[in-house]
């Protein structure tokens, strides 16, 4: 049975694209790396959603493994809505406002 869709906020995608870009500016083989890592954290998600904790504003986190990102979502009836691709260590919960 395959698992929701999953969509990207336009703010996320955003967020994802600056984030490819930094990488890219600095090594391809890094930026190649965070671009599986996205897919492999999309894929996770969509097929068991309620595996992380919940967290704030009804929202989940997947915490990328060799990145300092974290993908933050929400479940939706009848999909998956990625918030943020949210660094770690910066501005802390500037994403909220998107899950209203």
């Amino acid at each position: 049975m395959p698992g929701k869709p999953v969509e990207f906020h336009p703010e996320a995608f955003e967020d994802a694209a600056a984030a490819f870009g930094w990488y890219c500016e600095r090594s391809d083989t890094a930026a190649a790396g965070f671009l599986r890592e996205l897919e492999h954290g999309v894929a996770a998600i969509a097929e068991a959603p309620q595996r992380w904790p919940p967290g704030a504003a009804g929202t989940r986190r997947f915490l990328l493994k060799r990145f300092p990102l974290s993908l933050v979502y929400r479940e939706q009836a009848t999909s998956i809505q990625i918030i943020a691709v949210a660094h770690g260590r910066r501005r802390p919960g500037y994403w909220k406002h998107r899950s209203a």
